[in-house]
């Protein structure tokens, strides 16, 4: 994806520092550990990756809103986001290793957790051990609405997280499923959710505009890499111009209802603005 790379922690800082100068409100971590095992164990060590970036983070650009990613296919040598058992993903037990990351997340300074596995019943897990270590106040950015979406291969790529085996339809939703994402949200704050992530973006525009009409909470979406770069291609053949569609882009996120968008054009479109 042009204009994205991996980082070390001292560039993050480095990257962090422009986006505070730009006006962006925040950013969210993905961690990329450099040895990966079948029980994710680089997610919730103290010492892992993201960790330490919080903590660079929160020392060097303290104003800088920090999100973390709390998932496990970065982590696992197998790609999925949780513990395989006899071929397929065990959810009780994948709940405990959320638990432990949104846990260290939060202890290294993690302003919000983002729980993106699609388990069920993740946020109450999560929420229950925050609160047993004294995390009361931090909130959790739940991606109730995300979808087994194609739109995901670039970012997958990027942070070498592509299943090695099957994919991730039994955890992620249906596409064709509009119902089922306004159960899945209503459930997520019964269980103590504080703000809900739609994902992708722009291909499920109709599901953000439902749920704005449902919830009152802070409400995201997440432009994602397929978003992100079919435009960048587009514009780099001529076929589109690309501040216009960035912007027009955006805007319709925003138009549909997002008080909030994740996107990896957050440094163009700030400079433009």
């Amino acid at each position: 994806m042009p204009g994205n790379a991996q980082l070390s922690i001292d560039n993050l800082v480095i990257e962090a520092e422009e986006c505070r100068r730009l006006g962006i409100g925040g950013i969210i971590l993905f961690g990329i550990p450099e040895e990966k095992d079948e029980h994710a164990s680089g997610a919730y060590a103290s010492d892992g990756i993201t960790q330490r970036a919080v903590r660079a983070l929160k020392r060097e650009v303290p104003e800088l809103l920090v999100i973390t990613d709390v998932c496990n296919c970065e982590y696992t040598s197998h790609g999925h986001c949780g513990l395989i058992v006899d071929g397929d993903v065990s959810n009780d037990e994948t709940l405990k290793w959320l638990s432990k990351t949104a846990v260290s997340h939060a202890e290294a300074g993690a302003d919000i957790v983002a729980p993106s596995d699609m388990m069920d019943g993740r946020v109450a897990a999560i929420r229950a051990a925050l609160d047993a270590n004294g995390h009361f106040k931090t909130p959790i950015l739940s991606y109730a609405a995300k979808y087994a979406s194609a739109f995901y291969g670039p970012f997958r790529e990027a942070a070498e997280s592509t299943p090695q085996f099957g994919d991730r339809r039994s955890y992620q939703m249906d596409p064709g499923n509009a119902r089922e994402a306004m159960r899945e949200i209503a459930a997520d704050l019964e269980e103590g959710a504080d703000m809900i992530m739609v994902k992708p973006a722009m291909p499920y525009l109709d599901i953000l505009r439902e749920a704005r009409r449902a919830i009152d909470v802070p409400l995201g979406a997440y432009q994602v890499s397929g978003e992100f770069s079919m435009i960048m291609a587009a514009a780099a053949n001529g076929w589109l111009d690309l501040e216009s569609t960035m912007i027009e882009s955006l805007t319709s996120i925003r138009r549909a209802g997002a008080d909030f968008t994740l996107t990896y054009f957050a440094k163009a479109a700030s400079a433009l603005l």
